[in-house]
């Protein structure tokens, strides 16, 4: 933190409005960054895995038909169903008339069998599956109409705020969309609930039935830091791709929708993560529960006469190229507590600001229980403070 300057605010308000503008928005005094890339594209958006930090966007919040990226959402809800025990990746998943007849791309399960429900999970992830989807769906839910409702109110949990699902598989139906930022949160969930199964995103290929099919995400094969995610395309929504990539400490969300080709959502992906990687780093300021910098506080009435502030979590910031000297921490706290006091006991902000711009903010909280002193350190201390 020492390059870092300070601004510390005894008991006043800090503004805490998040602003919507990308990061690219705020970047002040510092080494040129020049403009994002503009794509051919209908939406996109770039996003830091970690903290949701956006750096670049284009028609986010534009409802569109997302294909076969619908998938993520059917995936995300059968690790869910494992991970909170009400499936397991051995369950043999029966397959329905319905499921096998599902036209598109295909695992190609047969009617009538029953398939482990791990080996449906890499068929929706690497293959892209419709029949895989479907079978799940019912296995989860009975049918697909109720999956895809199930699929809808999970995506409003989340606080994906303009998607609806109408089947499990991306299908075209009208009024089943989504948005490009609405896909990064589901990106980010994903990758965040389930860190166990995320290396399935990055298999390059799934054989079943005899017949092994490559993942359609090319970026796995041209770039060595992409390890997911997804890939999409109906007529109606265009190719589309969510990819993400991990380099030197910063995990990036790509974002692309409605491109005119396989080969464009490619090139448009790059362009995102080539700018994205390029012209911003990932930082960690300061670890949950170490001790803040000159954060010292006098107390009253305890057996310690000071106590030191520690940040109750992680402090990770997203930060521009160059911009480093431009941080202010901003230390919203009393300058004196009164004992008794509890370890972790929270006693107020910290924040850490580009401009304008609030990149992270903790509560903090005493390092070390203070108990309260004996009659004679309240007697001195109650006549101290009158000259405080």
């Amino acid at each position: 933190m020492r390059s870092i300057s300070w601004c510390v605010a005894c008991m006043m308000s800090i503004s805490m409005a998040v602003t919507a503008a990308p990061l690219t928005a705020e970047l002040g005094n510092g080494p040129p960054i020049p403009a994002p890339p503009e794509l051919s594209a209908s939406g996109y958006l770039l996003m830091d895995a970690t903290n949701g930090e956006i750096l670049i966007e284009h028609n986010a919040d534009q409802p569109l038909p997302p294909a076969s990226l619908t998938k993520m959402m059917t995936a995300y809800i059968v690790e869910r169903e494992i991970a909170e025990g009400r499936a397991s990746m051995d369950d043999m998943v029966p397959i329905s008339v319905r499921a096998w007849k599902t036209g598109g791309s295909r695992m190609f399960v047969r009617e009538g069998t029953s398939v482990r429900l791990e080996d449906l999970l890499r068929g929706i992830i690497i293959q892209s599956g419709n029949d895989a989807s479907v079978a799940v769906a019912e296995y989860i839910a009975g049918s697909e109409d109720v999956f895809a409702d199930l699929m809808t109110q999970t995506a409003q949990q989340m606080g994906m705020q303009n998607t609806r699902f109408l089947n499990a598989t991306g299908l075209p139906a009208e009024g089943h969309s989504t948005t490009a930022r609405d896909l990064a949160i589901l990106s980010q969930r994903k990758i965040a609930d389930f860190p166990q199964n995320y290396a399935m995103y990055a298999e390059k290929s799934f054989e079943y039935n005899g017949i092994k099919q490559a993942n359609r995400n090319t970026l796995l094969f041209r770039d060595p830091s992409v390890d997911g995610i997804k890939t999409g395309h109906t007529e109606e929504a265009g190719y589309c791709l969510v990819a993400s990539a991990e380099r030197d400490g910063l995990r990036l969300i790509s974002v692309v929708m409605g491109t005119a080709s396989e080969r464009a959502r490619e090139q448009e992906t790059t362009k995102l993560l080539q700018y994205g990687f390029r012209y911003f780093s990932a930082k960690t300021l300061m670890e949950a529960g170490a001790p803040l910098e000159n954060s010292a506080r006098k107390v009253w009435f305890g057996t310690d006469e000071t106590v030191e502030l520690v940040p109750v979590n992680t402090v990770y910031i997203t930060l521009p190229m160059g911009r480093e000297g431009n941080l202010e921490a901003v230390l919203d706290a009393p300058v004196s507590l009164d004992a008794p006091l509890t370890e972790g006991q929270v006693v107020g902000t910290l924040s850490i600001q580009l401009g304008a711009r609030t990149l992270a903010k903790t509560d903090v909280a005493v390092a070390r229980a203070v108990p309260e002193g004996d009659l004679m350190k309240w007697a001195m201390d109650t006549v101290l403070r009158l000259f405080e």
